[in-house]
């Protein structure tokens, strides 16, 4: 059984599976790796994660998406799941807007797109033993 799962949320097919190749690739099989395009989905998934008794310990979300933007998506999040740690990843959002993100409770890290990939893996470290979860490293 996995330990728990990482669910990354964007809009864009091809970000959602850069980031989950880069996971399994750095942190490898031992968790899962979860994909939703929006905040609905990503809202469905968690709920049908948690029925399997699967704990959803981070999610990396993308800000500006159809619907609800991803710091709204956040606050939603953490107003029912309250221990699932988070990471913005924003190619559009200016200075300001990063700053304000820093308010949320959940907010771990906030990246730029592209994303600095050694800086990303450790902010997924620091979320992954504050659950206790050391995984085997596998990128070189």
């Amino acid at each position: 059984m996995k330990k728990g799962a990482i669910l990354c949320v964007d809009d864009e097919p091809i970000i959602l599976l850069s980031l989950v190749q880069e996971l399994k690739r750095t942190f490898g099989n031992e968790l899962a790796y979860e994909r939703a395009m929006n905040a609905e989905a990503a809202l469905t998934t968690i709920e049908a994660l948690e029925k399997e008794g699967v704990r959803v310990i981070l999610i990396i979300s993308d800000w500006l998406m159809p619907g609800i933007k991803g710091d709204e998506f956040l606050r939603i999040v953490h107003e029912r799941y309250p221990d699932i740690r988070a990471i913005m990843i924003s190619g559009n959002a200016d200075p300001q807007e990063m700053r304000e993100f820093a308010k949320l409770e959940s907010l771990v890290a906030v990246f730029g797109k592209p994303w600095d990939r050694k800086r990303l893996a450790e902010a997924i470290r620091v979320v992954l033993r504050g659950w206790n979860i050391e995984p085997s490293d596998t990128d070189p």
